[in-house]
């Protein structure tokens, strides 16, 4: 509150309350320790991360033309499916380098970044740029319908040797 002259005095809250007790809120709440109930109320509203599962269906294994790499999750799971004679692999459609999301340039055969200029053929070893490594490859599998599916939460990396182990390629 204002002073209007220099001989009034700011008044406390207690001056304004006509009650002997206090307001009628302050005789509800009494002393209570606002950041601890703020903390117990918080407590009950836990802070959780919903991610979507890692694990996707990708189709059946006709729907991919061979020698294709297919852009259809590129937008949704970061991921590209490439079919060759001998099967699938499924590559993570992010830049080594800085995170990036490279391009697929059909015409020569390769991904680009865009950001620095790596590229990889269409296996996913890294050519040029300053990527420090290939693509990593995702597992790829078969479901009992016939389905591919994908799982993101596994990877298979080139330079540990593992693009031979199971589910780094789907023979077909």
């Amino acid at each position: 509150m204002f002073r209007t002259n220099k001989n009034d005095a700011l008044r406390t809250s207690s001056e304004h309350n006509t009650s002997p007790k206090g307001s009628p809120y302050r005789q509800i709440t009494g002393s209570m320790d606002y950041p601890a109930l703020l903390g117990t109320i918080r407590f009950f509203f836990p802070r959780v991360l919903f991610e979507a599962s890692p694990v996707f269906k990708a189709g059946f294994p006709d729907e991919y033309a061979l020698g294709e790499v297919s852009s259809k999750y590129l937008k949704s799971k970061q991921v590209w499916i490439v079919r060759e004679e001998e099967g699938f692999y499924a590559l993570s459609a992010v830049c080594t380098h800085l995170g990036c999301t490279p391009r697929w340039l059909e015409t020569e055969n390769k991904f680009k970044c865009p950001c620095h200029g790596s590229g990889f053929h269409l296996s996913g070893i890294n050519f040029e740029g300053p990527a420090p490594r290939p693509l990593e490859r995702i597992k790829i599998m078969l479901n009992e319908n016939g389905e591919l599916v994908v799982d993101k939460s596994v990877k298979f990396l080139f330079e540990r040797d593992e693009w031979g182990k199971p589910g780094s390629f789907l023979k077909v």
